[in-house]
């Protein structure tokens, strides 16, 4: 982290997203500045726990930490990626859905609108791909942002696509809303 907190208020057509890759252990954010068409990377990092906690205390690592990014930025909304895990791993999903939870509560008490973003759909919508490779997502994110290099760790580049995926959501919805029949 290590960014200022905004202390402007957003324009009117300045609104902030917050995009979230969960983890346990790793957890990427991604604040993204969007002024109409353009998107404007703000911060990105991740948030690390301690693996040698208790799950509690790990979880209270993960929720003093998002905190700390939202109070960033007046945020409008957060984007979080929802959870994947294999059939195989029941475990691992119980474990992921506590981390999940944190950041729906560190949302909700913010009031903030949450959107959920299944990997593939970020994925197909960033690359064109559905099963996109770690690699392919950090270009497509670079570009989409402008960046001069790529997101990294992967984890970053997770979490501001899901940003990325959250404005367009918000575009099509705005446009839906606004849009008139032609009449005849």
């Amino acid at each position: 982290m290590g960014a200022s907190k905004i202390v402007s208020a957003a324009t009117n057509s300045q609104r902030y997203i917050l995009g979230i890759d969960p983890g346990l252990a790793i957890t990427g954010y991604g604040l993204v500045q969007v002024d109409g068409l353009k998107l404007k990377l703000v911060e990105a990092g991740v948030i690390r726990v301690s693996r040698s906690q208790t799950l509690e205390r790990r979880l209270r690592e993960l929720y003093d930490g998002i905190t700390e990014v939202m109070a960033l930025a007046p945020l409008e909304a957060v984007a979080i990626e929802q959870l994947y895990s294999h059939y195989e791993r029941p475990r691992t999903a119980v474990l992921m859905g506590h981390a999940r939870g944190v950041l729906c509560l560190a949302a909700a008490q913010r009031d903030l609108a949450v959107y959920s973003f299944e990997p593939t759909a970020v994925k197909k919508a960033l690359t064109g791909n559905g099963r996109a490779s770690k690699e392919q997502m950090q270009f497509a994110v670079q570009h989409q942002l402008g960046l001069r290099s790529v997101p990294e760790p992967a984890d970053v580049a997770d979490a501001l696509g899901v940003a990325i995926c959250c404005c367009g959501h918000q575009q099509m919805q705005s446009q839906t809303r606004t849009a008139r029949p032609v009449s005849e």
